[in-house]
């Protein structure tokens, strides 16, 4: 469970923070009295979390930049002097780098590479986590997990970026910051999660985001490829794992310094069709079709093994896939509504980590 005594007070930087995972983190940080620093490009989407529930108002410094941009980056992480720095930015979205490949390699590689020496460079800096993702496998589309010593790969450009960005962190970890550092050590870790859904993801080529559009829009749901299945799980899920990470970095150095996988349980690694007939199921009226048009490769089968989390920080799913989805109707209703979201988001992060009471 994340402690919020833990993170009350601490300086905490915050890369892709205007995205949808990144919203919901700053969202948590700050529900816990962390000093957030963020630094990213305006939302890529309109209506975004980011804006919706004025997040910005909740930060201590909010740089809109490009993490291409290492001068920039250099001068925001000197500014902010965190303690510890979570590094979300990303090109998140296979189907897009296939469109824009060196745009891809460009953000999730050299991104990260700017990141690493920002953090070289900034003497508070105690703890990171790098975000990468559950693609960075070599995929054999085989039925058991993929454990975090299985080989690296990617078949299209944004998997491949972020297994290279993996090897990025692997190497600055053991080059430069498990080493001596001035007169400190930094300990740097990788988090590699599933496909992530929840309240307030507005991205483009995303089954469920796809599915509240075409909801809310009074359109049938399309969807392509019917039964590729994915390791599904709610937004609050793996950020609960990088924030346990991160404070076990914090308190215990490099004992913890490597890659981690969080993902949900096996029973919630579903069909794509499952997940929009259930769906369809919760929300009166919904319908769907299936695309049977050609359309870019993508894995059929993707399973992670998080025995590591679940043994070493104690992290464990908390919520299946049918409340996640739960939540999900529960924040487009009130979307739907025009009531206050950060009211429903702040609620959300209460439920799952156990403050709320019945």
């Amino acid at each position: 469970m994340v402690n919020p005594t833990f993170w009350n007070g601490k300086k905490v930087f915050v890369t892709g923070h205007t995205g949808f995972k990144g919203s919901w983190l700053c969202l948590w940080l700050s529900s816990m009295g962390a000093e957030v620093t963020g630094y990213s490009l305006e939302p890529s989407t309109t209506p975004s979390l980011f804006d919706l529930c004025d997040i910005k108002e909740l930060l201590k410094s909010n740089v809109i930049s490009d993490i291409r941009d290492s001068q920039r980056l250099n001068a925001a992480m000197q500014e902010a002097q965190p303690e510890i720095v979570i590094h979300m930015a990303a090109q998140p979205l296979v189907r897009e780098s296939y469109k824009n490949p060196v745009e891809t390699y460009e953000v999730n590689v050299m991104g990260t590479i700017n990141l690493l020496e920002a953090v070289r460079n900034c003497a508070s800096v105690v703890s990171v986590v790098n975000v990468t993702t559950d693609k960075c496998y070599d995929n054999k589309e085989w039925h058991w997990g993929y454990r975090e010593n299985e080989p690296l790969g990617g078949y299209d450009p944004y998997s491949s970026s972020k297994a290279c960005s993996e090897l990025v962190t692997s190497s600055y970890r053991n080059s430069f910051l498990n080493n001596q550092v001035g007169d400190r050590k930094i300990a740097v870790a990788s988090a590699r999660a599933g496909n992530v859904i929840g309240g307030g993801d507005w991205a483009a080529d995303r089954l469920v985001p796809d599915s509240i559009r075409s909801i809310l829009n009074d359109q049938k749901i399309v969807i392509r490829n019917p039964s590729s299945i994915r390791p599904w799980q709610h937004v609050l899920e793996p950020l609960s794992g990088y924030l346990m990470l991160a404070e076990k970095l914090f308190q215990e150095g490099e004992q913890y310094a490597s890659a981690w996988n969080f993902g949900p349980s096996d029973a919630d690694a579903r069909p794509v069709e499952w997940i929009v007939q259930e769906i369809c199921r919760k929300w009166d009226g919904a319908s769907y079709e299936v695309d049977n048009s050609a359309h870019p490769h993508e894995a059929h089968y993707l399973k992670l093994d998080c025995s590591k989390a679940a043994s070493d920080l104690n992290w464990h799913p908390r919520w299946n896939l049918g409340q996640a989805i739960d939540k999900i109707i529960e924040f487009t209703v009130a979307y739907q509504k025009g009531e206050s979201l950060i009211n429903v988001c702040m609620r959300q992060i209460q439920d799952y980590n156990g403050l709320n009471k019945e």
